[in-house]
């Protein structure tokens, strides 16, 4: 196993769980400048509509993949600057 990869789990978890919250906290506030409203439908949302649904569903996933990819490549990249390794 290289360094750069036992290093990189822990720092992983750790920036997994911030991405999280900061995916959750950005599409919160997309939501709520896209249409005016506090919270977002889910899918057991019984006075909410199909088409107020999906879209809402696609935005979130849409945010957390971004948000997630975007943490993920920055702490590897992190880890390679304090190792000389890239986790793989």
């Amino acid at each position: 196993m290289s360094k750069g990869k036992v290093l990189y789990k822990p720092l992983g978890m750790a920036f997994g769980m911030a991405g999280g919250l900061l995916a959750g906290a950005a599409f919160r506030k997309t939501w709520k400048l896209a249409t005016g409203q506090d919270d977002a439908p889910d899918g057991l949302d019984q006075e909410r509509r199909w088409r107020e649904i999906l879209p809402a569903v696609a935005v979130e996933g849409a945010i957390f993949a971004v948000v997630r990819t975007a943490v993920e490549r920055g702490g590897a990249t992190v880890v390679r600057r304090m190792t000389g390794y890239w986790p793989d």
